[in-house]
C-alpha cells in the first residue's frame, strides 16, 4: 500500500510543482567535476567546452550587448562572458534593478549561447568602479585602503565590513534572479568580482589591518603551506601581499558562498597577471589578486571558488605557455577567462585545449566599436579574428567529445612559438611532433623540387590540439601546423595505420573519408580549413 501510494504521489507531482521547478528538475546544474587531476565542465549533464568570447567592460547594457551577437556567431563562439555591475544592480540602496539580467537572458537565449556572468562589485581590474554611487561617496561606512603613509589608495578595503554586506547582498539577489528565472540554466559559470587586489600598495596599512597584520597567520593557512608565525615570520619579503591575498580571498569566498546557496553555479576568480615570474614585485603586482605563485593561499582561503583563472595579454609566447602550466594543475582547472583579440593571440586556443582548458574567451569581442589595442587588435576585421574562426569552427564540431576525452585521458597541445621552433611530446608509446611553416606535400630540405617559402611561414599562426583516445588512437585538430606520429622506441616497423578525417555521432567515431598517398607521405598536413582527424598507429611484425 505505501509503494502505491508513493507511486500516486509521484504521479501528481508534476502537476503540482510550478513550470519553471519542473525545468530546473529536469535540467541539470552546471558543474565542475575533477577526478585523477583532470576536470571537465558538466552542462546539461554531459562534457562543455566553452568556446567563448567576453564582451566590452560597459556592455552591459541591452543595446549595445546587441551588437556582440553577430561576431559571436562569425566566430562561431557557444557562450559569452558578459559583466553586471553593482551600480546598475542597486543604484538605490536597497532598491534592486535585475533588468539588464533578463535582457541577457532573453537575447543569449534568442542567440542560442550560453553564459558566463561576470560580477563587477567591490573589485573590477582592482578598482570601484562599477560600484554604487552611495558606495563610492561614503569613504566612512565603505573605507578604501590605507597607503604606508596613511592615505587613502584607489581601491576598496578588504577589511571593510560593511562594504562585504553590501556587495554580499547586492550578488545573492542577482544569484536568487537566476535561481527563479533560469530553470534552464543558460548562465553556467559566475565570476564574483574581477581581477581582485592592488596596485602599487601591497596591502592595507589601516589601524584594523595593521592589528591583524601583528597577529599569527589564519590555522588554515597554517595547514595548507606549513608556515608559522605572524605574517612576516612566515612570508618574510612577501608578507603584505600574502597577508592581502588571504583576507581578499577570503572576502571573494564569503560572496561566493552566500551566492551558492542561493544557487551553486560553479564560480571562479581571475587574475591580472604581472609577468612569469615566480615571485613578483609587492608594489608592482596587483597585490591581494589570484597570480600564478598565490594560487596555494587563495585555496586556503576560498572553497568556495572553483577555479583561478589567468587574464593573458602578454604576447610572448614561452610567458603565454608559462601561464597555462602554472594554472592548468590537479587541484585547478584551466579556464583562459580573458586573452587578447589580436590575430597572434588565437594559436594559444590550441595549447589551453591541450592542457585540459574547460574554456577559453578572447576579450572584447562586440561591436560597439571599442579596441583595447595596444593590448588587442586595432580593428576586428577579418585577419584579427580570422585564426579563432578556424580554430573554433573544427572544435565546435567535437567541443563535447572533446570535452569529454579531456576529462578522462591525456591531452596535449602546441602553438606556434615565437621562434618556430618544432615542439614535441610523448603520449604512451608514440612521440607527436609538430612543425610550421610547411605546405601540404614535400619536405623543406628538398633541393630538387624548388618552392616558395609557404606564405604563413613567419606569421604567428598555426596550433594543434591531440587527445588520447586508446593507447594507438589519437583525435588531432588544428591548423598551419605539419604533424608527425613516431615511435618512442627504436624497434622496426612502426606506422601510421590510419588517418580519417570525420566526427562523432552520438560519441561514436564516424568516418568522412580516410587520408592517404599524398595526404600523408609528408605527415599530416592541417592548413586552412577546420578539419578533425583520428590518426591510428601499429606497427608490424
Amino acid at each position: 500500500m505505501r509503494h502505491m501510494l508513493a507511486a500516486g504521489l509521484l504521479a501528481t507531482l508534476p502537476a503540482m510543482m510550478p513550470a519553471a521547478a519542473l525545468a530546473q528538475a529536469a535540467s541539470p546544474i552546471p558543474r565542475l567535476e575533477s577526478h585523477d587531476g583532470r576536470h571537465a565542465l558538466m552542462v546539461d549533464g554531459a562534457p562543455f567546452t566553452m568556446l567563448a568570447a567576453q564582451v566590452n567592460n560597459s556592455s552591459n547594457y541591452a543595446e549595445p550587448l546587441a551588437t556582440a551577437w553577430p561576431l559571436l556567431d562569425r566566430i562561431h563562439a557557444n557562450t559569452v562572458e558578459v559583466p553586471i555591475a553593482w551600480q546598475q544592480v542597486e543604484p538605490v540602496e536597497g532598491q534592486f534593478d535585475l533588468s539588464f539580467l533578463q535582457a541577457l537572458l532573453d537575447q543569449a537565449r534568442a542567440h542560442d549561447k550560453r553564459v558566463v556572468l561576470l560580477w563587477f562589485g567591490t573589485w573590477k581590474n582592482t578598482g570601484y568602479a562599477y560600484t554604487p554611487d552611495w558606495v563610492k561617496l561614503d569613504a566612512r561606512r565603505f573605507p578604501r585602503m590605507k597607503t604606508s603613509a596613511g592615505k587613502d589608495h584607489g581601491v576598496l578595503s578588504a577589511h571593510g565590513k560593511a562594504t562585504l554586506a553590501a556587495d554580499l547582498r547586492a550578488f545573492v539577489k542577482v544569484m536568487e534572479y537566476l535561481r527563479d528565472h533560469d530553470p534552464q540554466h543558460t548562465v553556467i559559470m559566475v565570476q564574483p568580482e574581477n581581477e581582485t587586489g592592488s596596485y602599487r600598495n601591497p596591502r592595507d596599512y589601516s589601524a584594523t589591518a595593521n592589528a591583524l597584520f601583528a597577529q599569527a597567520i589564519p590555522s588554515a593557512l597554517a595547514k595548507a603551506t606549513g608556515k608559522r608565525g605572524t605574517w612576516t615570520q612566515a612570508f618574510g619579503a612577501q608578507a603584505d601581499r600574502a597577508f592581502n591575498t588571504w583576507y581578499v580571498a577570503s572576502y571573494v569566498d564569503a560572496i561566493a558562498a552566500a551566492g551558492k546557496a542561493a544557487k551553486p553555479l560553479p564560480m571562479y576568480v581571475n587574475a591580472a597577471l604581472a609577468g612569469p615570474s615566480n615571485v613578483p614585485d609587492p608594489d608592482g603586482v596587483a597585490s591581494g589578486g589570484p597570480q600564478q605563485d598565490v594560487l596555494d593561499i587563495w585555496k586556503a582561503a576560498a572553497p568556495h571558488i572553483d577555479l583561478a583563472a589567468p587574464d593573458i595579454y602578454d604576447r610572448t609566447s614561452a610567458n603565454v605557455i608559462q601561464y597555462l602550466d602554472r594554472y592548468a594543475r590537479p587541484d585547478n582547472a584551466l579556464l583562459v577567462p580573458e586573452i587578447g583579440n589580436a590575430r597572434e593571440f588565437h594559436r594559444f586556443f590550441y595549447a589551453a585545449l591541450g592542457r585540459g582548458a574547460i574554456g577559453y574567451a578572447p576579450f572584447g569581442i562586440d561591436g560597439t566599436g571599442y579596441f583595447n589595442f595596444p593590448l588587442g587588435a586595432r580593428d576586428l576585421d577579418e585577419a584579427a579574428l580570422a585564426p579563432l574562426v578556424q580554430a573554433y569552427a573544427a572544435v565546435g564540431s567535437i567541443m563535447r567529445d572533446w570535452a569529454r576525452l579531456a576529462a578522462k585521458g591525456p591531452t596535449w597541445g602546441a602553438a606556434k612559438p615565437d621562434d618556430g621552433a618544432a615542439q614535441t611530446t610523448t603520449l604512451g608509446k608514440w612521440t607527436i611532433t609538430a612543425s610550421w611553416g610547411e605546405w601540404q606535400f614535400g619536405m623543406k630540405d628538398w633541393t630538387w623540387l624548388k618552392s616558395e617559402p609557404a606564405p604563413w611561414g613567419k606569421e604567428p599562426v598555426g596550433g594543434v590540439a591531440v587527445a588520447q583516445m586508446g593507447p594507438d588512437e589519437f583525435l588531432v585538430v588544428g591548423d598551419h601546423v605539419r604533424v608527425n606520429f613516431a615511435a618512442t622506441d627504436a624497434a622496426p616497423g612502426a606506422l601510421v595505420l590510419r588517418v580519417e578525417e570525420g566526427g562523432f555521432r552520438d560519441g561514436r567515431w564516424v568516418t568522412a573519408r580516410v587520408w592517404n598517398g599524398d595526404q600523408t607521405d609528408y605527415g599530416i598536413n592541417l592548413i586552412d580549413r577546420p578539419q578533425v582527424l583520428k590518426v591510428t598507429m601499429g606497427r608490424y611484425r
